[in-house]
């Protein structure tokens, strides 16, 4: 799968975790969200996939709210979720990597004459992403950047998420994820609430992946004086940015945004401003089949004239503050390489420009006017010869 067809949302709760994440990024630069939020986009390494990194905070609320703004703003293939967690199992070491096969929401319950009964709310992983995260588990490629004679083993099983940080093996909390959730490999405080956010986005795909700092059984002081956060988030970073470069390159995710192939995806719901002499030709909701709109000998002068129209609009996006000073220069970028890549010829220069187009979805999606022109335009190129 070439580059930039897909966009992976990274999330930690604890600024080691993202710091540990950011290491394993290049050419990064800031995104900031309207309500404030700040994330930092760039790329795994020198590879096609794109990441949006974000600092979620701890709990399960702070977490939701903040993967929600993420999805909206960047339309992501995923959500990851990484950091460290408290290891449930003996079997399970400290700096080992587990990866959440179901995710359990552990708070929920009623209280009755008889005592508290439990109501389970569970999320599992999507089949697709647990086959690649298993074959990748199976390999040691993505160990290569971790120090020589370090190889932590990689644990797939449920994960309960509540609101407190459990630290003892016999108190009441520790009693009732023995007794309702016994099969829990870990626990921590965020994935209940990424993986509810992605279930009412269309199902979007979270994954969540924790290195194990401590055991919650009361030794968390001790191995937090060894530093055993920041060895946790490390093997967890380098599994999870592993596994995201893997989705994107097999293509077991697509951005939500674009299909399998690549191409935008067409909205199921149009709107249409016709102004001056202009009139509305063609609106669709679903087309099953090819359409071709528009005369072929035409083509070149239509982008040039698209082109400049998007270039209008995106000006008009930064004056009204819907895209920020550096996305803005980031977006002209990418806007003037394409405008060069027409000028050149566009049949020469058709992968360039696709590419740089691509780049400039990636930077404007989440603004919908700006998507919808470069929907159009990008589909313009893919119909040329």
């Amino acid at each position: 799968m070439s580059a930039d067809r897909g966009l992976v949302v990274i999330l930690t709760a604890l600024n080691l975790e993202y710091e540990a994440v950011r290491k394993r990024l290049t050419d990064l630069r800031v995104h900031r969200h309207q309500a404030g939020t700040r994330f930092e986009l760039g790329r795994i390494g020198q590879s096609g996939c794109q990441v949006a990194l974000g600092l979620a905070g701890k709990g399960n609320h702070p977490a939701a709210v903040i993967a929600e703004r993420a999805m909206g703003a960047f339309a992501p293939a995923a959500v990851l979720f990484v950091g460290v967690a408290g290891g449930l199992w003996p079997s399970i070491e400290l700096g080992d990597v587990v990866v959440a096969s179901k995710i359990y929401a552990y708070h929920g319950g009623t209280s009755e004459d008889d005592g508290l009964k439990a109501r389970p709310k569970a999320w599992e992983i999507p089949h697709e992403v647990d086959q690649v995260a298993h074959h990748l588990a199976r390999s040691t490629a993505w160990r290569r950047d971790l120090p020589a004679g370090v190889a932590p083993r990689v644990h797939f099983g449920p994960i309960a998420a509540g609101e407190v940080v459990q630290d003892s093996s016999v108190s009441d909390q520790a009693r009732w994820i023995r007794q309702h959730y016994n099969d829990a490999v870990a626990i921590e405080m965020e994935a209940a609430g990424v993986a509810q956010a992605g279930h009412l986005n269309r199902a979007l795909p979270v994954v969540v992946v924790r290195g194990i700092s401590d055991h919650a059984d009361g030794s968390k002081t001790v191995s937090d004086g060894q530093s055993w956060q920041s060895i946790a988030a490390c093997h967890a970073s380098a599994f999870a940015t592993a596994l995201a470069r893997e989705l994107i390159s097999e293509g077991a995710i697509s951005n939500s945004a674009t299909d399998r192939e690549g191409r935008p995806r067409m909205s199921m719901t149009n709107h249409n401003i016709a102004s001056g002499h202009a009139q509305v030709g063609v609106q669709a909701g679903q087309v099953i089949g090819n359409v071709t709109v528009g005369a072929g000998t035409e083509r070149s002068t239509d982008l040039e004239a698209s082109i400049a129209d998007l270039r209008a609009h995106l000006k008009q996006a930064h004056r009204d503050g819907r895209l920020d000073g550096e996305t803005y220069a980031a977006a002209e970028t990418e806007l003037n390489a394409a405008s060069d890549c027409i000028s050149a010829g566009v049949p020469e220069r058709k992968g360039v420009l696709l590419i740089s187009l691509r780049r400039l979805w990636g930077l404007v999606a989440d603004v919908a006017e700006l998507a919808a022109k470069l929907a159009a335009v990008i589909t313009v190129v893919r119909g040329l010869p």
